[in-house]
């Protein structure tokens, strides 16, 4: 991986495997109250100051490919177009028209030269300018100028579309932070898309997501599954700013993904031997290894259930002669999640049903499941803890000295 020190990530896997228990001045994780996953209140909060202010991954480039090309995103709360702009850009704008309200496309995906409202005719640029009114001689003092469609904050990482709805926030590479630069090394501008399905779950998103942001439950809920690619005790945690987080676990046997398919050449030796998965503040998680890059995403609808987002992209399968390309995560086509996918769903929607008995203990978690802590902490900073009621809060007790770039655990490894 660019930047990051192999020889590092091998001595603390060690040290996760030889320790017997948790790290000296790793801090104790106060227990979580349950009513995050539940109350309606907090799920609003959620939706305007996270899902309102954070980098969201809308869409990618092959689906979007030429000039006048378009695709309607709906999944953040807004209805929004993706559209790839004469000058090479992609412009994520609001599907509404400036005169009364309606949809300015209706299709899901398509290619045009103007947006024109089907409502009352009037038409769009690829920018978002008013460029015609019809019946403008109706019309006093209208100054089109001002009546463009409402624009968002959109930038690419690689053939990747990040669309921000928070017109003051940082860009992109500075919201990442150092996952960007750890990222280069998967060509994420090569990467073809494969598929992009969604399904329903009946769970919280936070639930959802949670299963993806752990290794201490592979070994029950997965022990025929992906238990055998995942050395769980040798599994490095890594916090970033942001709210970001990284997992590396050394695998046990080659991974099933070693076929015919073609591999991304500059993948260094962590990448290659390593189950290495990101999380991304708020909903995204990033596995990435040389041969698929398959992105999951968690999206909100209510309180007790969500949208999962599967993704597959991977090199140019066509040069390997295989005519359909690889599908990571679902099986007859998309009919359903495959069987590890189901393994978490069905335990996520298990563990909704139970949520709704509120414990006044809260949720302890442990050690290995200090990324999820380390999600809530900053989402109640995103928040702001003011609006957060103090029963719901999550104590800061993560701090900077276990945040990355510094790594308490090298001096105790070397010990």
């Amino acid at each position: 991986m660019a930047n990051i020190d192999a020889d590092e990530l091998h001595l603390l896997m060690s040290f996760e495997a030889s320790r017997t228990a948790v790290p000296d001045g790793f801090p104790e994780l106060p227990p979580i109250n349950s009513q995050r996953y539940i109350d309606d209140a907090f799920a609003l909060l959620e939706r305007e100051h996270i899902f309102g202010k954070s980098w969201l991954l809308a869409g990618h480039m092959d689906e979007i490919p030429e000039p006048g090309c378009f695709q309607r995103w709906d999944h953040a709360g807004k209805p929004v177009l993706l559209i790839h702009t004469e000058d090479g850009q992609i412009s994520a704008l609001l599907n509404r028209c400036s005169h009364r309200g309606a949809p300015v496309v209706q299709a899901q995906s398509g290619r045009r030269r103007l947006l024109t409202c089907s409502y009352h005719g009037w038409s769009y640029s690829a920018n978002g300018d008013l460029i015609a009114v019809s019946s403008e001689r109706d019309f006093r003092q209208l100054d089109k100028a001002c009546l463009g469609l409402k624009s968002f904050k959109c930038e690419r990482l690689g053939n990747l579309i990040f669309v921000n709805f928070d017109s003051e926030a940082p860009p992109l590479n500075a919201s990442l932070g150092a996952l960007s630069e750890q990222w280069a090394e998967f060509e994420l501008g090569n990467c073809r898309l494969s598929r992009r399905d969604r399904f329903l779950v009946k769970a919280n998103w936070k639930i959802a997501l949670e299963a993806n942001m752990e290794v201490y439950h592979v070994p029950t809920i997965h022990s025929k599954t992906v238990a055998s690619v995942i050395d769980s005790r040798r599994n490095v945690n890594t916090l970033y700013s942001g709210g970001h987080g990284r997992m590396v676990a050394p695998m046990p046997s080659p991974s099933t993904w070693q076929s015919s398919r073609r591999e991304i050449a500059s993948v260094g030796e962590i990448g290659r031997t390593c189950t290495l998965s990101y999380n991304v503040f708020p909903n995204l998680v990033m596995p990435l290894n040389q041969y698929v890059i398959p992105p999951i995403q968690f999206w909100p609808l209510t309180p007790d259930q969500c949208i999962v987002e599967t993704w597959t992209m991977a090199p140019d399968w066509t040069s390997d002669g295989a005519q359909v390309g690889p599908d990571m995560w679902t099986e007859e086509n998309g009919a359903r999640p495959n069987q590890i996918l189901r393994e978490d769903i069905e335990m996520s929607e298990a563990i909704q049903l139970a949520m709704s008995e509120a414990d006044d203990r809260g949720i302890p978690l442990s050690y290995q499941e200090a990324r999820i802590y380390f999600l809530h902490q900053h989402m109640d900073e995103v928040i702001g803890r003011e609006r957060i009621p103090t029963s719901l809060q999550v104590p800061p007790v993560i701090g900077e000295d276990w945040t990355s770039p510094n790594e308490p655990r090298l001096a105790l490894a070397t010990k």
